[in-house]
């Protein structure tokens, strides 16, 4: 059986390492030689993951994305993905945290953050699980809130732009607004950027739901 079984697909640092092969005593040197031969894949300094050869489990990119950088959830167009409400494939994880922000690849990907204030970071953030793990990700009202936060040069004067950008621009399924949690959107209003330009969207939502 590996020795990896018992972690599966959740990542783990050096400490991990040196409990699982305790008679090294250069544990670096025993984790590049664990990556070079694919048993396990640096995901940045320190950290490792399993590969799904060895343990037989499917990597989570979303609970990697929140233990290379953290706090964490993932949202923006990657959690729009997540939950079917865009049609393009996303391969840029991209996170929203309270720290500097930072970008991070490896051979799982590519993974971004970027820095909010701590009044927004913690609304309309939730628990999801798959492949066996769980992880901190945006609810879809946040994650489309994040997408419009942080797009440089976007505002959304109009009830018209809102819609020309949700249906042309991100190609989002707008038939998922009849059920967004708008108290979220009202939430984020308050301690997000774009003030305007989310209070915009709330009124194209409560527009749709009168049609």
């Amino acid at each position: 059986m590996t020795p990896f079984a018992n972690i599966g697909n959740v990542p783990f640092d050096v400490n991990v390492l040196s409990s699982i092969f305790p008679n090294y005593k250069h544990i670096n040197e025993k984790a590049r030689a664990l990556e070079k031969t694919g048993i396990i894949i640096r995901l940045k300094k320190g950290m490792y993951v399993a590969s799904s050869e060895e343990t037989g489990k499917e990597l989570s990119r979303e609970l990697i994305a929140n233990h290379i950088y953290g706090p964490s959830y993932v949202g923006r167009e990657y959690a729009l993905r997540y939950y079917g409400l865009i049609p393009e494939r996303v391969y840029l994880v991209t996170s929203v945290t309270t720290k500097h922000s930072r970008d991070f690849e490896n051979a799982v990907g590519s993974f971004s953050y970027l820095n909010a204030s701590v009044e927004y970071f913690p609304i309309g953030v939730k628990i999801d699980s798959a492949c066996g793990v769980n992880f901190l990700i945006a609810t879809p009202e946040k994650a489309l809130c994040d997408v419009i936060n942080f797009s440089k040069n976007l505002t959304l004067r109009s009830m018209k732009d809102v819609e020309t950008y949700l249906e042309d621009d991100i190609r989002f399924d707008t038939d998922a607004l009849v059920d967004f949690d708008l108290d979220i959107l009202e939430r984020c209003v308050k301690v997000c950027r774009k003030k305007n330009s989310i209070e915009t969207l709330i009124k194209y939502i409560k527009h749709v739901r009168d049609i």
